[in-house]
Parts: C-alpha cells; structure tokens; sequence
C-alpha cells in the first residue's frame, strides 16, 4: 500500500515534468525554427499555426486534467444514513479504494497520474484527456521530427529511419557530431511515441467501454450489464451539449442517472 500511495504521487510528478519540457522545447526550440521566408509572403506564418494548434492541444489536456482531479467521482453521503439511500449504490455500482480511501460512485478504475479514481463524475474528462495527450505528444514528435531533420540533414523517407535514429544518433553523440539539446530531443521522440500510442489506446479501450455501458472494475469482477443502445450510453457519459466538450473543457455534463444505475 506504501509503494501505491507513492505511486500516486510520483506519476502526476512525472506527468507535470513532462508537459513543462515539451512546453520548453516547443517555445524554445521548434517555434524559433520556423522562421518564415522572406521571399514567401503567407497569410499565416507557419509559426503562428504551430503554435496556434499546440496550445489548442495542450489546453485541453491539461484543462482536462485538471478537471479530472477537481470532479472527484466520490459520493460517501449517498452511502450512508438510511437503508433506502444505501440501496441506490450496492456492489458492485460502487468500490471502494484503498489508495483514496474513499467510495467511488460507477467505479471504473484508479489513475495514478491524475492521483485520483475514475467514476461516474470525471470519465468524460477522463477520456478527453486521454485523447488531447496523444494527439499533443504525437504532434509535438511531427515537431520534433521536423526539427531534428533540419538540424542533422536527417531524411525520415525510408520507413525505418524512425526506427535506426537512436542508435546512430548515441554513436554520434559520443563522438561529438551531435549537440546535447539536438540528443535529447531525439530521446523526447521516442517519449511522445510511446506516450502518444498509449495514451491513444487507452482511449480507445475506454471508448469501447463506455458503447457496451460497461466499466473496467465491472469487467474484472465479471459483472453482467444489461443491454442498452449505444447511444444513449455515450449521452450518459458525454452529456449533450459533447460537442462543446470537445473544443474547451469544461465538467461533465452526463446524466445524473449514471450515478444511480446498478449494472
């Protein structure tokens, strides 16, 4: 249980040190490099779209982060007092969790890098924060790709050349042809890779939950629900007004009907 509770605290750590990085190296690094030609007259300088779309990413992830955290999804009022209020949240519609120490309503799963439990209340969030934090590390590779390309006159056409740039680039790194700042953003691709397809998986998984009107707790305790239309499983999570969800965060807006169903 210590080595949990550490856990819930080392992972947000990790996940806040991460998003200050990228943040460096986009301002610092990948923005500066796109310097607009002055024989091109455009519009929209390449730079401004770039950061125009970073920051789109990466507010709604970490909007939605912080969103997770402050819509806890425990309710322990609802499951105490009077025999009638108890009987609206029985096992397995509730769980309790040993790291939060608390009741959590439609208890999905523990997430260690918000350090908080996933339930009825914060899974839309949940899920937005999933897909803005893939689609952010895996834009912010393009970046970086791109960057590295123009600073090592690296060519990413071959399929593998992806594959082959950490182990050539470690040689050169040691013998001197490659700078410090251009090998450590080789090693941030890799980073927002694995990150990236993580993170992109995960929401999937989730997503696919979420149509069959099932949780991940319900899953691995082998508990039947009851069939339902996809539909109104993802307006239960989703809300109606989904659309809005997805353009700025903002707190869930599904049904309080979801706090109450026992699957």
């Amino acid at each position: 249980m210590l080595a949990l509770r550490l856990l819930n605290v080392v992972a947000p750590a990790y996940f806040l040190c991460i998003s200050l990085v990228t943040f460096a190296l986009q301002l610092f690094l990948f923005l500066p490099s796109m310097r607009q030609d002055p024989a091109t007259a455009r519009l929209f300088p390449p730079a401004l779209l770039h950061g125009a779309l970073f920051l789109f990413l990466s507010t709604n992830a970490l909007g939605n982060y912080v969103l997770v955290i402050q819509n806890s999804p425990d309710d322990l009022e609802a499951c105490q007092g009077p025999s009638a209020r108890r009987a609206l949240c029985p096992p397995p519609s509730t769980h309790f969790c040993r790291v939060c120490a608390r009741v959590t309503l439609r208890h999905d799963h523990h997430c260690f890098f918000t350090g908080n439990c996933i339930g009825s209340r914060n899974m839309r969030n949940f899920v937005l924060f999933c897909l803005y934090t893939s689609l952010a590390c895996l834009y912010s590779m393009v970046a970086g790709v791109a960057y590295i390309s123009a600073a090592l006159s690296t060519s990413f056409a071959h399929p593998l050349a992806f594959l082959t740039l950490l182990p050539t680039s470690i040689s050169q790194f040691f013998s001197g042809a490659v700078l410090g700042s251009e090998m450590f953003v080789i090693l941030m691709l890799y980073l927002w890779f694995a990150i990236g397809l993580a993170c992109a998986g995960f929401c999937c998984h989730q997503l696919l939950l979420i149509l069959r009107g099932q949780t991940r707790h319900q899953v691995r305790k082998g508990v039947a629900v009851s069939a339902r239309p996809w539909r109104k499983n993802l307006q239960e999570v989703f809300g109606k007004r989904w659309l809005l969800g997805l353009l700025i965060p903002m707190f869930n807006v599904g049904g309080e009907s979801s706090k109450q169903r026992d699957k």
